[in-house]
């Protein structure tokens, strides 16, 4: 007898914005000329904010720090899609994330510096903490998906992940819960391509990361995770179809992570200069620049201003970052229950 097709899928890929600056005008989201200015500004406020924590780090002013060269795009272009009431849940490498939520440039800051205080979220941000184990964020943010569906509330949860995280037991069963209750979560994958060292083709055998999501009963998507307009739209999209009952979504923003893994990393190490050199032609950046000077949006004026205004928030938060008092060594002990127990009553008592 033969064998019945059960079911047929299908990957889609998004771009929008090109590598040359042209758009595809029957995909591009309705934003006017505002908008466009403030992603560009945000995209890059997130590189310069990144080249002074690398700077802080080699002078020893910040401890071990992740660098988010050429995947600014993925960040900003997704977070701006959601509202305030909406949750975001990043993991290590989200700095253009934040800077679109609002989180207080200092706290970032303070947080890379070794103080957990600039994990202290402002109430009026609807953000969770900074995840630096791999995918344990993902279980937590469909946790509160499933709580923001029983209180039949009008909200989305997203929650970011690297190309190495879907390697990860948490990953799946994030996933299987998701499809399973249908509940109002987006997973953006920033797939730059490695694990620290190691690349996406040892990962797994997929034509994409994307596909991962039909497994789970919902859509993937693969959009080029260095076209701000096109994180944009899929991640709106996929936020209006969560509000509404839809269920969840996977973005795969296909980008490259042009720097180390950390400060702790070396590259060279596992991947070419030729390489890095060929995605820093797609830079995310000089792209969206050149759609700017066809529509009269960008001068050289304009440009020096807005490095001059972006350097100065940053200075003048370093500054407050590097003004608030260290908290006493033994506060270290203080988090961990809600009592202090035996075992690290006797650590305190040694460290004095």
């Amino acid at each position: 007898m033969p064998l019945s097709t059960l079911a047929k899928f299908e990957v889609s890929y998004l771009q929008i914005l090109n590598e040359q600056g042209k758009v595809d005008g029957r995909l591009m989201p309705k934003i006017g000329d505002k908008e466009v200015k403030y992603f560009y500004e945000m995209l890059v406020f997130s590189r310069m904010l990144d080249k002074t924590c690398l700077s802080l780090q080699r002078e020893g002013r910040m401890f071990t720090y992740p660098s988010c060269e050429g995947q600014e795009a993925t960040q900003v272009g997704s977070a701006y899609a959601l509202k305030q009431e909406d949750w975001m849940f990043p993991y290590f490498r989200e700095v253009g994330a934040h800077l679109v939520r609002g989180l207080p440039l200092e706290k970032y800051l303070l947080y890379w510096m070794g103080d957990e205080r600039g994990q202290q979220v402002p109430d009026n941000i609807n953000d969770f903490m900074i995840s630096v184990p791999v995918a344990s964020q993902l279980p937590h943010a469909v946790g509160l998906a499933y709580a923001l569906k029983l209180q039949k509330k009008k909200a989305a949860v997203l929650v970011y992940l690297g190309d190495g995280a879907t390697s990860k037991g948490d990953f799946h069963e994030a996933m299987n819960f998701a499809g399973v209750w249908r509940l109002p979560i987006i997973f953006v994958c920033q797939n730059n391509q490695y694990a620290i060292s190691v690349p996406v083709s040892k990962q797994t055998a997929s034509k994409s990361l994307a596909q991962k999501a039909i497994s789970y009963g919902f859509s993937g998507i693969q959009v080029d995770g260095n076209d701000v307009f096109g994180m944009y739209k899929a991640t709106l999209d996929a936020v209006n179809s969560a509000r509404s009952g839809g269920g969840p979504t996977f973005i795969e923003a296909f980008t490259y992570r042009v720097g180390d893994h950390t400060t702790a990393d070396d590259s060279t190490k596992y991947r070419s200069a030729k390489e890095v050199e060929a995605w820093r032609k797609k830079d995310p950046i000089i792209r969206l620049q050149k759609y700017m000077q066809h529509k009269k949006l960008w001068t050289q004026a304009y440009e020096k201003k807005l490095q001059a205004d972006i350097q100065k928030k940053i200075d003048n938060s370093v500054k407050a970052a590097e003004g608030i008092e260290p908290q006493p060594v033994e506060s270290i002990f203080n988090y961990t229950y809600s009592e202090m127990d035996w075992n690290l009553k006797e650590q305190l008592e040694k460290l004095k």
